[in-house]
């Protein structure tokens, strides 16, 4: 009896719960820090960008201020003096028309070109070549016969240079002058067999220079224009180069290019053919520098 009242132990009953989530690696949910090394990589890079902007824009104003701050305003951009030369002449008989006149005390002899082509030549014109109506100095030279500012004659450059500001470009019947310290007028008339040379700037927009280059007082010449016609200007007694600029520019020159050997021997024809001398005929011919002096020659049109 007492046996049957003695009671049974309890099973313990075990529940064993399983977790199906995987479990994430304590590496999976480090945030790995970048290193020192790599910090300092990124930074370099910004450096070298703000660097590559900072000289991007310096070499941005310094071909900004050499191709266009020029000191003077221009009146006619290389592109706008390539369309000119485009453009296809009227027609008019060759002649040079000469008048003088005395502006704020300076005296001076203008030849307005009509009807003639102009080109760049290294011999001296004749004095009986009935095909030249006027001719000129252009580009200087050194003493070693290199020339100072670009010069191209005939499609031929003779030299490369930009240190004069002023020029004057020739294509076919077509000539123009212009301030630019840009080469586009003179690729596009050498590219097309046409001539070119610098000069110094005396007339640009209207206005004069702050500064010239040249003093004293000797016998003067330029290239001249109002509106589209062309002029060779000439003074007669010696001036300093200011006071030439500037009756020039009082006259009504909107553009103007200086012209070396203001006292050399020249010569003009009229609308009749006749020649008629400009300087000293017993300056004829030059016989320094034969071969070297690139002469500006204009000529009657053949059409």
């Amino acid at each position: 009896m007492d046996d049957m009242n003695v009671q049974k132990p309890e099973v313990p009953i075990i529940i064993i719960e399983r977790d199906e989530q995987p479990q994430t690696s304590l590496s999976m949910r480090q945030v790995v820090a970048p290193s020192g090394k790599l910090k300092w990589v990124k930074r370099l890079l910004v450096l070298l960008a703000v660097i590559g902007c900072m000289i991007a824009v310096v070499a941005g104003y310094y071909f900004w201020n050499y191709y266009f701050n020029i000191g003077v305003s221009v009146s006619v951009s290389p592109e706008q003096n390539i369309k000119k030369l485009q453009t296809v002449v009227k027609q008019e008989a060759p002649e040079v028309v000469m008048t003088s006149d005395s502006i704020l005390g300076v005296a001076l002899d203008f030849y307005a070109m009509h009807g003639l082509k102009a080109s760049i030549e290294f011999e001296e014109p004749n004095l009986d070549d009935v095909s030249v109506y006027l001719y000129c100095r252009s580009a200087d030279h050194k003493a070693d016969n290199t020339y100072i500012g670009s010069l191209v004659a005939n499609g031929k450059e003779r030299q490369s240079g930009t240190q004069r500001l002023g020029y004057m470009a020739m294509l076919d019947n077509n000539s123009v002058i212009g301030i630019s310290r840009s080469e586009k007028v003179k690729n596009y008339v050498q590219q097309r067999g046409g001539s070119f040379f610098r000069q110094f700037i005396l007339v640009s927009d209207g206005t004069i220079p702050g500064r010239f280059y040249l003093h004293g007082k000797v016998e003067r010449r330029a290239i001249g224009r109002i509106d589209d016609q062309l002029y060779y200007i000439a003074t007669r007694h010696k001036e300093t180069l200011w006071d030439f600029a500037d009756a020039l520019r009082e006259y009504g020159f909107i553009d103007a290019i200086y012209i070396t050997g203001g006292s050399d021997y020249s010569y003009y024809r009229d609308k009749n053919g006749e020649r008629h001398d400009i300087g000293n005929l017993a300056d004829y011919p030059h016989k320094k520098w034969q071969g070297v002096i690139p002469w500006l020659v204009f000529r009657k049109t053949t059409n």
